[in-house]
């Protein structure tokens, strides 16, 4: 596994950022392009239960590791959700079950706000992961500063 850092600089205050980024309506629009319908459920717990799945459910167990809102959240992946049933024993589960994705946000001023992923992916899903966070920074972004 490789550690991946994607940045950007968003001119909108860090509690719009952090909303905008969580908020059940606005997730899948700066998300599309990981995955379509995509929808994130979670009882915003540390040591809780976090879904990041599409239209049909199937996705990705997790929980919250740290958690201070607006600044950082920190999810721990666990395993896949198949047709309603979570899966963190799989060999092919365990390959990856672990993984971190860190998200850090820090107010530069009260108009202007830094957003850092910190990620470990496989070199077969390197480009996948890239593509996601460029494009959907950029989209996050727009959101913020219009």
């Amino acid at each position: 596994m490789e550690t991946k850092n994607y940045e950007i600089h968003i001119n909108a205050p860090i509690q719009k950022v952090w909303d905008l980024l969580w908020n059940s309506e606005t997730y899948p629009i700066w998300t599309q392009y990981f995955m379509a319908d995509s929808q994130m459920k979670s009882d915003w717990e540390i040591g809780g239960k976090t879904y990041f799945i599409d239209k049909a459910g199937q996705g990705m167990v997790s929980t919250i590791e740290s958690l201070d809102e607006p600044n950082e959240v920190v999810f721990k992946h666990l395993g896949t959700v198949k047709d309603g049933v979570e899966d963190t024993e799989s060999k092919e589960v365990k390959e990856w079950s672990g993984v971190q994705e860190k998200y850090f946000l820090r107010a530069i001023n009260e108009n202007l706000t830094e957003l850092r992923v910190v990620t470990h992916i496989s070199g077969e899903h390197e480009k996948y992961m890239d593509n996601g966070f460029d494009k959907g920074f950029a989209m996050l972004r727009n959101m913020a500063e219009n």
